[in-house]
C-alpha cells in the first residue's frame, strides 16, 4: 500500500486534494479500525501501533498519513477512557452504547474528519466562534471550520463548539471559561465543504473549510456531558498533541531516505565521485541520521508510556517532548538534506521538494513548537503547564 500511496502523492500535492483511492486503500486494509476494540470488529491496537503505522505510511504519502492521524485522534480518544473512569466522571450510561455504535461503524469503514480549528482562533478551543445551543431534543450547531483534513471524504465530522449561552461556569468576561463541547456530526445536509485549501505543505490532505448549520440529536454530544472539551484536551494530549509526532518523524525519515538515494545516484557519475565524495554532504547526511534516530527513540518511549500509563504527569511530558522534537527535527533535517543535495531537488515535483514543504508544517500544527516548549518550561519549573499559563493552551 505504501507504494500505491507514493504513486499518487505528487498529483495529490499538485491538486491539493486527498486521493479517494488512498482512502479506499485504507478502508480495504482495515487500518481505519486500528484502534477499535476487537469486540467491535477492530484490530485492538494502541498508541504505539499508531506510531509505527504513521511512520510507515509517511514513506508513501505524508499528507495521507496526516489525514489518517486526524481520524485516529478521534477513535483513540473514544477508546482511551475506561468505562469505570468515564462513569466516575459523570458520563451517562447511555453514552457507552452510542460510543460502541460509532466505533463499530469505524470498523465497517467509516472515516471521521476533525473540525476543530477556525480562522482567527486556530486550535484554541476557548476562542472558538462556532456555537451550539439546546434545540428541542438535540442541539443546533452553527459555525465555520478551517483545516478540516479529508473534508470531502468524511462520513462524519468531530466538531468542537462553545455554548451559545452561559452555563454554571459562565462565559469569558462573566467569571469563567467557556463551555466547550464536542459533537459527532454526520456528513450531509447542514454541512458544506467550501474549497479553500492552497497551502505551503501537506497539500494532499485536502484540508478545506467546513460550514455547519445543523441540528443533531442529543446522542451526538461526545461523552454525553457538556463542557468537557477543554478538560479532555488537557487530560489526553496524546491525541490532541502527540499523535502528530509520529507523522513528522516519518517525514524526517522519508527526507533522509530520499536524500541518501539522490546522493548515491549522483555519486556514481563523474571522475570526482560526485556528491558522495564531498565531506560536507556526508556530514549533513550523518547529522540527519543521528537526529532522526534520536527522534524515533523519543517517539517510541512516548508511545510506550502512553500505552502503559496514560494521563500521568510524566507520560504527558513525554507527549509534549515528542511533539516539540518532531516539529523541529523534521524541518531541520529536510532543510539540511535539501542543501546537501543542491538546487536540482528544489524543482517542483521532486520528492524532496514536497517533503521539504511538508516538514515545515510540523512545528505549526497543534500544539506549535513554541507552545510545546513553553509547556515543558513551566513543567520544568514545577508549575502546572496547563493552568499556570497566562494564555489558555486550548
Amino acid at each position: 500500500m505504501v507504494d500505491r500511496l507514493a504513486g499518487r502523492a505528487a498529483e495529490a500535492d499538485r491538486r491539493g486534494e486527498l486521493p479517494a483511492e488512498d482512502l479506499a486503500d485504507l478502508r480495504a486494509s482495515g487500518l481505519l479500525a486500528l484502534l477499535v476494540p476487537v469486540r467491535l470488529g477492530g484490530l485492538g491496537g494502541g498508541f504505539a501501533d499508531w506510531a509505527c503505522l504513521a511512520q510507515a505510511l509517511t514513506r508513501g504519502s505524508a499528507a495521507t498519513a496526516l489525514v489518517l492521524n486526524m481520524h485516529m485522534s478521534v477513535v483513540g480518544a473514544l477508546t482511551a477512557v475506561p468505562d469505570e473512569l468515564a462513569s466516575a466522571l459523570g458520563v451517562p450510561q447511555e453514552y457507552f452504547a452510542v460510543r460502541d455504535r460509532v466505533l463499530a461503524e469505524v470498523a465497517a469503514g467509516s472515516f471521521i474528519a476533525v473540525a476543530l480549528s477556525e480562522r482567527g482562533a486556530g486550535s484554541r478551543l476557548s476562542a472558538l466562534a462556532t456555537t451550539y445551543r439546546r434545540d428541542g431534543d438535540g442541539f443546533r450547531v452553527v459555525g465555520r471550520k478551517a483545516f478540516c483534513s479529508g473534508a470531502r471524504h468524511a462520513d462524519a465530522y468531530f466538531l468542537a463548539a462553545r455554548a451559545a449561552s452561559p452555563g454554571p461556569g459562565g462565559e469569558p468576561g462573566a467569571g469563567g471559561p467557556p463551555r466547550v463541547s464536542h459533537f459527532l456530526v454526520p456528513a450531509g445536509p447542514g454541512t458544506v465543504v467550501e474549497p479553500a485549501w492552497d497551502s505551503l505543505g501537506m497539500r494532499g490532505t485536502g484540508s478545506h473549510d467546513l460550514a455547519v448549520d445543523v441540528h443533531v440529536p442529543a446522542d451526538a454530544l461526545v461523552g454525553g456531558v457538556e463542557g468537557i472539551g477543554l478538560l479532555a484536551a488537557r487530560a489526553m494530549p496524546q491525541w490532541m498533541v502527540g499523535s502528530y509526532a509520529a507523522v513528522y518523524a516519518g517525514v524526517a525519515r522519508a527526507a533522509l531516505d530520499a536524500a541518501t538515494e539522490y546522493v548515491r545516484g549522483r555519486g556514481l557519475a563523474g571522475r570526482d565521485g560526485g556528491l558522495a565524495a564531498l565531506p560536507a554532504v556526508r556530514a549533513r547526511l550523518g547529522r540527519a541520521d543521528a537526529a532522526v534516530a534520536a527522534l524515533e527513540v523519543v517517539i517510541a518511549e512516548c508511545a510506550r508510556r502512553v500505552d502503559a500509563e496514560p494521563g500521568t504527569a510524566e507520560t504527558n511530558r513525554w507527549v509534549w517532548r515528542a511533539k516539540l522534537l518532531a516539529g523541529e527535527t523534521a524541518q531541520a533535517v529536510a532543510a539540511s538534506v535539501v542543501e546537501a543535495c543542491g538546487a536540482a531537488v528544489t524543482r517542483r515535483g521532486h520528492p524532496l521538494e514536497r517533503l521539504y514543504r511538508d516538514a515545515r508544517c510540523g512545528a505549526l500544527q497543534p500544539a506549535t513548537s513554541d507552545v510545546c516548549a513553553d509547556w515543558l518550561g513551566l513543567a520544568a519549573l514545577g508549575a502546572d503547564p496547563d493552568l499556570d499559563a497566562q494564555v489558555p493552551r486550548w
